[in-house]
Formats: structure tokens, sequence, C-alpha cells
């Protein structure tokens, strides 16, 4: 794997990183979001990841041919949570119904802080693997010297 290979696969999956650290933060800002749009409460949301091949160039046709295949990470789909809205007991709430109970969000803040935690991992370990990827093409500049 070349440089210019390895910055693209840590770069995919810092993009897919924010893209899920989004979905994170708009389940958050919407916990106690009971009207949407759509009508209802608003539904939590997730990112589905999958790996696929790195666009072939030219100068890698060999390299795919004695290596194995590189992959790097995409958003194939982002996913409404189907699981049904929490019931909570306020009668007062505009949005309730005749039994008092009002259709909350289907978002727990401690599983989405959770999920922060490994998103920000995540990321942190491929800034990490671009740093190592970087170090090592300056290195190799200086070996020329």
């Amino acid at each position: 794997m070349d440089f210019f290979t390895a910055m693209d696969v840590s770069s995919s999956a810092l993009s897919a990183g924010r893209t899920r650290m989004n979905l994170i933060s708009s389940n958050l800002a919407n916990a106690n979001t009971t009207r949407t749009p759509e009508g209802g409460p608003y539904k939590r949301k997730d990112a589905v990841f999958a790996a696929t091949p790195v666009e072939k160039r030219f100068d890698r046709a060999l390299d795919a041919a004695t290596a194995q295949q590189v992959r790097k990470v995409a958003v194939n789909e982002i996913v409404e949570d189907q699981s049904p809205p929490r019931l909570q007991y306020d009668p007062g709430h505009p949005d309730a119904n005749a039994q008092g109970y009002v259709a909350m969000p289907n978002v727990n803040t401690v599983e989405e802080m959770a999920d922060m935690i490994g998103a920000t991992r995540a990321y942190e370990a491929n800034v990490t693997a671009v740093q190592a990827a970087k170090s090592m093409a300056l290195k190799t500049l200086e070996i020329g010297r």
C-alpha cells in the first residue's frame, strides 16, 4: 500500500466518523422533540458503514493483482431506529394523549454518549494513522538527502 492509498483509507474513515458524530449530535439535540414534520416524535438515526474498494488507478493495477484488496469506509445509508417511542406520563403536555401520556423520542442519552466516545476514539485513531503515514513519507524523503 502506498502513501496515497493509506491517506485515502484514513480520510474516508474520518469522513464517515464525522457523519456518525453529526448523527449522534442530532439525536442528542432532539432527545425531547415530540413533534416532527413527519408527525410524531423524533426517531433516532444511525449510520450504516460499508467497506468499499479503493478506486483502481492504472498505477495500482499490479498492486491489486499481487496484494489483497484495500478497502475504505463509506456511509452506506442512514437509518431510523424503528423501536417504539417511550411513553412518559405528563397530562399537562400539549402532545399528551387522552390518558395523559406523551410519546417521547426513542433516544437514550446514555447510549448516545457511549456512541460519542466510541466515535471520538475512532476519529483519534484515524488521525494518528494519517500522522504516521505523513511521518513515514517525510522520513523517506530524508533518506534521499
